[in-house]
């Protein structure tokens, strides 16, 4: 239960296999282990006025997590939950937690009993993440909507979230692959990025939409940085690149390319002012 107005996506992406280990770094720290993450940044009334909720789902080789955080005024302290996924006790996946927003009670409800993953550190299908205040959900995730509502006995606000921002951390090799809204009120469109960094011939990249090839970038050495603009189901969308710290590596091997994709054309130097 959110609006799907996407102001843009991010998509971070690195080959974890390509990172060396020093002499005095033998071991690889929990901090270097791979973490695949995916973030999703809310907009929605509370305690009448706008704030930010965060979703991230968060994965490495040790730890599978969620944790959702609720901005408050600068005079307040921001309120976060952490919720371990990867315990085998199923009652650690279904809670409530509590806070308060200028005096009134705000909760967060979740139930992951039952939730199914694929390769996605967010679960396809089988949850439910409900933000609650004064009896009705503000923010509504999952797909088991009317257990939520049994559970909570709270009715759908009048005003829905917005979704303004999605951003993924993905490990790999070659191919990288996201969904992503790139429409407003739209579902996911799968977003796969493959390169070819290596070999006799010049080093390209390729990026396809729902299986359509809608960028082919050639000559990364000189376009390391760049954007161009392609149409989904005649809407525009901007892709912004940055591969630079793939080709041009230090001691430690490959570094993480970035990608923003917004729906939209190019704003003009009004527009960005204005904003």
């Amino acid at each position: 239960m959110a609006n799907s107005l996407v102001e843009s996506v991010m998509l971070t992406v690195q080959d974890p296999s390509s990172r060396k280990k020093t002499c005095k770094d033998d071991k690889i720290t929990e901090a270097d282990a791979p973490q695949n993450s995916v973030t999703f940044v809310y907009q929605t009334k509370v305690a009448e006025s706008l704030r930010s909720v965060t979703v991230s789902w968060c994965k490495d080789p040790t730890d599978h997590f969620l944790s959702v955080s609720v901005d408050n005024t600068l005079e307040e302290n921001k309120f976060s939950c952490k919720i371990d996924l990867e315990s085998g006790q199923s009652w650690g996946k279904k809670g409530l937690r509590s806070f308060e927003i200028a005096g009134a009670r705000v909760d967060i409800y979740w139930d992951l009993r039952h939730a199914k993953f694929s390769t996605s550190p967010q679960p396809n299908s089988g949850y439910y993440i409900a933000l609650v205040y004064k009896k009705e959900v503000l923010l509504l995730l999952g797909d088991l909507e009317n257990d939520a509502f049994v559970r909570t006995k709270s009715k759908p606000s009048p005003e829905e979230a917005t979704l303004v921002c999605k951003r993924d951390n993905v490990y790999g090799k070659k191919m990288f692959c996201t969904r992503a809204i790139l429409e407003d009120g739209k579902t996911e469109h799968d977003v796969v990025i493959e390169t070819s960094l290596s070999g006799p011939d010049d080093p390209e990249m390729w990026i396809s939409i729902d299986g359509m090839l809608t960028s082919r970038i050639m000559n990364l050495h000189w376009r390391f940085r760049g954007n161009e603009i392609v149409m989904v189901n005649n809407l525009p969308v901007q892709i912004f690149w940055d591969v630079h710290d793939w080709l041009f590596t230090n001691d430690l091997g490959p570094g993480p390319a970035f990608f923003v994709f917004k729906p939209g054309f190019l704003e003009t130097a009004t527009d960005t002012k204005s904003r």
